[in-house]
């Protein structure tokens, strides 16, 4: 059975900020997401961080204990974490490209108060048929 998490949390430092950081974050997330058969999507905006995951149980788990412990971020905030029948994201990692945009077209100021259904309705609106 898949899953979806969707996290909030307080970036440190230049994570997300940086370009560098950024292409870090997303490189070592492609490579490991693949080997996990997980999807997801990012994002990055005011010095907060957002991502769904979507996976079997047992892989979502794993990697939450991986980011749970990465000092790259602090505050994380499960916002959903609930079964799916199929998945929404479609890529290993993807990085939204305006979250500002994004933020705003949900109602949202910023991600540090984003609520579970705030992050649905980005979700629904990312990927809209």
């Amino acid at each position: 059975m898949l899953h979806r998490v969707i996290y909030a949390s307080e970036a440190v430092g230049a994570t997300g900020v940086s370009t560098l950081s950024i292409a870090q974050i997303l490189g070592a997330s492609e490579v490991n997401n693949r080997r996990d058969g997980i999807t997801a999507a990012v994002m990055f905006h005011s010095g907060h961080i957002v991502q769904v995951i979507e996976g079997k149980r047992a892989d979502i788990d794993r990697l939450m204990r991986r980011l749970l412990a990465d000092r790259r971020h602090t505050g994380v905030r499960i916002l959903i974490d609930t079964p799916i029948s199929n998945r929404v994201v479609r890529e290993p990692i993807c990085v939204c490209p305006d979250p500002q945009s994004m933020l705003r077209a949900a109602g949202v100021a910023e991600i540090s108060r984003l609520t579970a259904n705030e992050a649905e309705a980005m979700l629904d609106k990312k990927y809209a048929a």
